[in-house]
């Protein structure tokens, strides 16, 4: 077994009505890349803000990297759904990727040398250095997307989670932000919500299934009809080369 970055144990969690998630066990290791599919309500992004510490779960135990949410996410990057951004906020994709250092840099006298050179390099590595100075309501979905994963990284993480980034984008660009992702794992744990099963299994090492509770799989045992219990009706699956 790995060192565990991420550790569920037993967590349920509801918003004041049913439960969203029930009685979830869930353990990453370090350098494990995971996709976490499901269908719509069946909690995903509500797992995400848990173990970001932004929700509290009711019942059960979290860690990430070995304390608690709140304290262990000063080490993980993170990269919200598209729709959920504010993409008209007045601000230059320079400007958006260096919002990844607070928390990083000193609360006096504004961001330093080093903060720059790692929004640069960062930038460079997401291939949106030569558009720093444009405003991010003049990007394309594909362009913002690659931002947002750039501020995700600005922190230095070593877990970066996604909130299926690549939902409003075509294939193509779905692809090449899933290369970088699978070169960005030698480096870092991800952990990614996605709807594509067929898609992500190419690149995940592992995937998670959650529809209020959770079982993983080896992406090897990912079949039509797991997909079509987990999501309630029959499905069409591709079957990759591996």
């Amino acid at each position: 077994m790995g060192e565990a970055v991420i550790q569920l144990d037993d967590v349920s969690y509801s918003y004041a009505g049913p439960k969203v998630l029930e009685h979830i066990d869930l353990t990453v290791d370090r350098g494990e890349f995971v996709g976490l599919v499901g269908p719509n309500a069946g909690g995903k992004s509500t797992l995400l803000k848990l173990i970001l510490g932004l929700l509290s779960p009711n019942s059960g135990r979290i860690r990430v990297l070995g304390q608690r949410p709140s304290q262990g996410r000063r080490s993980v990057g993170y990269v919200p759904q598209y729709v959920r951004f504010a993409q008209e906020f007045p601000i230059h994709v320079g400007q958006a990727v260096l919002l990844g250092r607070l928390g990083r840099t000193g609360l006096i006298g504004g961001y330093r040398a080093r903060d720059r050179e790692i929004a640069r390099r960062v930038m460079e590595q997401t291939e949106v250095l030569d558009i720093a100075a444009r405003r991010l309501d003049t990007l394309s979905g594909g362009q913002l997307q690659r931002v947002l994963l750039a501020r995700a990284l600005a922190c230095e993480p070593q877990i970066l989670m996604l909130d299926e980034p690549t939902s409003n984008i075509d294939l193509r660009l779905e692809t090449d932000i899933f290369d970088l992702l699978k070169r960005l794992n030698s480096e870092m744990t991800i952990l990614l919500v996605s709807h594509d099963v067929a898609f992500i299994t190419e690149y995940v090492t592992r995937v998670a299934c959650l529809n209020r509770t959770l079982l993983c799989h080896q992406t090897a045992n990912i079949d039509g009809e797991l997909i079509a219990r987990l999501y309630g009706e029959p499905v069409r699956m591709i079957q990759h080369l591996h």
